[in-house]
Formats: structure tokens, sequence, C-alpha cells
């Protein structure tokens, strides 16, 4: 038996006894990881892959962040979890520090800015959804609010969230659906001009749509959106659980076209990749709506999340990462131009995150994707041919060139 050989079997091992016992409601590729550093992950055999999907961005301050790593450590030696009916010592710094990098960065003065600790990513889309609805029934009077949502967005996957999912995959076989939400067309703002209504509590939108393959939205779109709200008293709230904290090449992505959004749900890289840390950052006024009782997370904002996410903010407030997403984004962006025509045929993105079409005739996305883990390259497809990558922001110049040039090896010539 051959090195390959014996690599193959070990992981078919362990992939044997997963799909025993868990429940196949994900395909991954047949590689089994158990161990990573900054940009670069390890199999049970020791092989070593560029990492380039980042755990849909939860791992932006790369694999094994020694200054994360030793907070969480820390922490684990002193108190992980109070609940939300006492305070805690960890508690102050994160609310404190993530207002003041993330107010800023919407629009707000750090003295209006409040933030709701949650755990995951849908826990805080879910809590916008009610703050949502909860201001429009306390402030505005609205009996039957309606959240105006974008064709094509991913959310979350709760039941709530994917009744104005249009992915048939996520969404069939689920209902019955949750009432009071209205899709429109991503990038249209006439669309949400036309959709708005006096019964209208919010648009939740992601400024840009991840799970639908990396679309940007058109120039002028997002503050065309922000000035029809503003005008009828409606808020917006912006998805940047994928897309903020430096993954753009800002802290959050709105401010590449600076608007002001009245709420920010964030998630992913806030837990740095160790423990799952979700917030709802916003306006003061507007989180006042929930009081005791109304919204609560047992976990949400416990001590070792507290800590290590203010520890993320720390590193982010040095705007290094969302720089080196910028540059480095730039690089990679110049990079995949070259491939169209070469079995792509689009490129989008920001920063360090790109959606790469790829050529139908090279098969779908999914037949790419394996091939470049053949060759030590890990990404994912989305909507069948469209190849991600997000790799982490601690990647440097010379593994973003080395990613560009595998990926041209793994596309077929025409």
């Amino acid at each position: 038996m051959t090195a390959m050989e014996t690599r193959r079997a070990t992981a078919a091992e362990h992939i044997s006894r997963i799909e025993r016992h868990a429940a196949h409601n994900y395909h991954p590729l047949d590689v089994v990881l158990s161990g990573g550093e900054g940009a670069w992950v390890t199999d049970v055999n020791g092989v070593r892959y560029l990492d380039c999907l980042a755990a849909y961005s939860a791992v932006n301050l790369g694999h094994g962040n020694p200054r994360l790593l030793a907070v969480a450590h820390a922490q684990l030696d002193r108190i992980t979890l109070t609940s939300r009916a006492f305070h805690h010592d960890r508690m102050a710094d994160f609310v404190t520090e993530l207002t003041a990098l993330v107010g800023p960065a919407m629009g707000l003065a750090h003295e209006d800015t409040v933030v709701v600790p949650m755990n995951t990513g849908a826990e805080a889309v879910e809590t916008a959804i009610k703050v949502a609805r909860k201001h429009a029934h306390d402030v505005r009077g609205i009996v039957a609010p309606e959240i105006v949502v974008a064709a094509g967005n991913f959310h979350g996957r709760t039941t709530t969230i994917v009744s104005f999912s249009d992915d048939p995959v996520a969404r069939s076989g689920f209902g019955p659906f949750t009432p009071g939400f209205v899709t429109v067309p991503f990038g249209d703002a006439d669309a949400i001009a036309a959709a708005l209504n006096d019964d209208t509590a919010a648009v939740l939108i992601e400024p840009v749509q991840g799970e639908a393959g990396v679309i940007l939205p058109p120039a002028g779109y997002l503050a065309r959106v922000r000035e029809l709200t503003a005008q009828r008293g409606v808020l917006l709230v912006s998805d940047e659980i994928q897309s903020g904290l430096g993954r753009t090449g800002y802290t959050l992505a709105v401010e590449h076209d600076l608007i002001a959004p009245d709420l920010v749900t964030l998630g992913k890289a806030l837990g740095g990749g160790i423990v799952p840390v979700s917030a709802v950052v916003g306006r003061r006024d507007v989180l006042a709506v929930l009081t005791p009782g109304t919204h609560g997370s047992t976990f949400g904002g416990n001590p070792l999340a507290a800590a290590v996410a203010t520890e993320v903010v720390r590193i982010l407030e040095t705007g290094e990462y969302q720089e080196r997403s910028r540059l480095l984004g730039e690089q990679l962006h110049r990079g995949l131009s070259r491939l169209v025509g070469n079995g792509v045929t689009e490129v989008r993105g920001r920063g360090l995150w790109a959606g790469v079409d790829i050529d139908p005739r090279e098969g779908p996305a999914w037949d790419v994707a394996v091939r470049l883990m053949q060759r030590g390259v890990l990404a994912k497809d989305t909507r069948r041919q469209t190849l991600r990558l997000a790799p982490p922001l601690v990647i440097t110049a010379d593994e973003v060139d080395w990613l560009v040039h595998q990926l041209g090896a793994s596309l077929r010539p025409a």
C-alpha cells in the first residue's frame, strides 16, 4: 500500500465512523483535520492545507492565534459561565470595547451604542428581528409589523429565518413558515421603495451576500436604502456575521458605502474560532425596547466568550487586519482576474473574500474544490458554480500568490 493509500484509508476510517452516527446535514470534502496554525490546517496524517474558507470567516484571525489562546486558557482556570442572572468581571470590558470599535463604524457615537450579547449568528439575527418587531409595536404602534428582506439572502437556519429564504434546500419541508416578511430583489432600490409601507418595521440585508456567491451591491444601492428607510422611520439592519470584523477590508462592510445602519449583527469571527459568540450592536434608543424578561440567553455573554471576544476586539482596534484584508485582497483579486476566460467566467468580492464563478465546462465548483484539495488548498462551493475563497486574514502575500497558482492549475485548459 502506498503512502497516499494509507492516508486515504486512515481518513476513510474516520469518515466511516462519523457517517454512521452523525446526521448527514453537511456534505464535507473528504479530509479529516486534526490541527491548525495561522492560515494552515493539518489532516490526521500530517498533510498540510492552506485554509481558504476560514470556517466561513469565523477564523479571520487564524487558527491557534496565540493571543486568543492565552486569554482562553487563562479564563478557563477562573470561571466560564454565570448566566446573566449575575454580573461577571469580563462583561464590562467586552461591551465597552465592542461598542467603541463598532459604534463609530456604524456612524454612531460611542455613548449612543449598546450591545446584546448572544452565541450564534442565527441567534443574533433572531434577536434583531425581535427587536425590530418590538420597536415597531412599542414606538410606532404597528400591530402586524413587516420586515423587508432581499432575495438570495442567507441569515441562518432557524424556522423563522428559513421562512424568508428562497433556497429550496434550506427551506423545503420545514413549514409552516413565519409570516411578516416581504422579499425583494437584491440590489434593486426601487423595489425596496415600493415595498416600504406603514407596516414596515425594518429592512434586513447583507451588505455583501456571502452564501449567494459573494454578491456585491450596485454602487449607491445601500446609500439609497438607508435614505429610503430613514425617510419612513424604518430600521436598517445590516447582517455583518460573515462580512464584518475585517473580512472586506473594513471593520464593517457598510463602511465601503459610508452608511449608518440602526442595528448590526455580528458573529463568527467575534469568537476568534474558539467559542461561538454573536452580538447585536446598535442604537441605544432602539435596543431600549428590550427590558428584563423580554429576551435572553443562558450562555450569551458568558465569561469565557466575553474574554475571547474582547481580545478579538483589541486585535482589530489597531486596524492592522483590516488593512491586510484590503491590500492582500487587492492582490488576490488581481490574480483571480487573470483566470477569467481560463476556466473562470467571473470574479467578485471585497477584501480577502472572493466568489469565483467556474465555467460549466469545468464541471460544478465542487469538482474544482476537490481538485484544489488534492493540490493542498481547502475551499468550498456554493450555488453549484461558485467557489468561495475566504482565507484567514493572517495569510501572507506569497501564500495568496500560491493559492491563485493552485486554482489556475486545478482548471483544465479550455
